[in-house]
């Protein structure tokens, strides 16, 4: 893939750096080395910046009105040499929009990974509620896929046998994944772990992305409902 340098610009609100726009007619996303380990990371947690057929619409994430991050195309996220940075016994914590599902296996597949189950995230309203404000062209999403993948013969560890497959939390900012994801994975897999498309530094995890920097601030408007 093509590699180009990531711009980054002063936001005015925070006085910190923020990741350039990209727009829809841009060129292709910045792609860096991936970090590596020695045997390999053991997890892999990743939240890839899928690219929707309809780039232009109002909810796409790179819409020029929105700016809300750069995408990537399924071949080139499926391109990305993860086999060679994972461990032979690991696993995969893929998050994949509804619409995307086959993309997602096929992703789970090109980066070595076999498809064992799934984690789903059931947004909740303050009140315990499904949260109505996802979108959607069939019906509105109120749930998000994490896909949940085995590469060799690793089995979840103890506190696995006992995790349901939910999360059920308030959601935050557009894109944002629940916290609580850590914890589950921390419980359920052993390190050391490695994650991809990271927007925030996590303790404990190696983070690659082009927003993972703490100097960076995510782009995206944060709502005041989601704070």
């Amino acid at each position: 893939m093509t590699i180009e340098p990531v711009t980054t610009v002063d936001d005015p609100t925070t006085g910190r750096r923020r990741v350039a726009p990209l727009r829809v007619d841009a060129g292709p996303t910045e792609v860096a080395a991936l970090p590596r380990v020695d045997g390999g990371w053991a997890t892999v947690y990743a939240d890839p910046p899928w690219r929707f057929a309809n780039r232009t619409g109002k909810v796409a994430p790179e819409h020029r009105r929105l700016d809300r991050y750069d995408t990537m195309t399924t071949p080139q996220i499926e391109a990305l040499p993860i086999a060679e940075v994972a461990a032979a016994n690991s696993h995969l914590y893929l998050w994949v929009p509804n619409a995307l599902l086959p993309d997602g296996l096929a992703v789970m597949e090109a980066w070595g990974y076999r498809y064992v189950s799934n984690i789903v995230w059931a947004k909740r309203r303050k009140d315990g509620g499904p949260d109505g404000r996802g979108v959607g062209f069939y019906f509105r999403n109120v749930t998000e896929l994490i896909l949940f993948g085995v590469r060799g013969t690793l089995r979840t560890l103890d506190p696995g046998r006992r995790q349901v497959n939910m999360i059920e939390t308030r959601k935050r900012e557009h894109s944002r994944k629940p916290d609580e994801a850590y914890g589950l994975i921390e419980d359920c897999s052993p390190g050391p772990y490695l994650e991809l498309f990271a927007r925030y530094p996590r303790p404990g995890w190696t983070v690659w992305g082009n927003e993972s920097d703490a100097e960076i601030t995510p782009r995206g408007r944060v709502y005041p409902a989601y704070r």
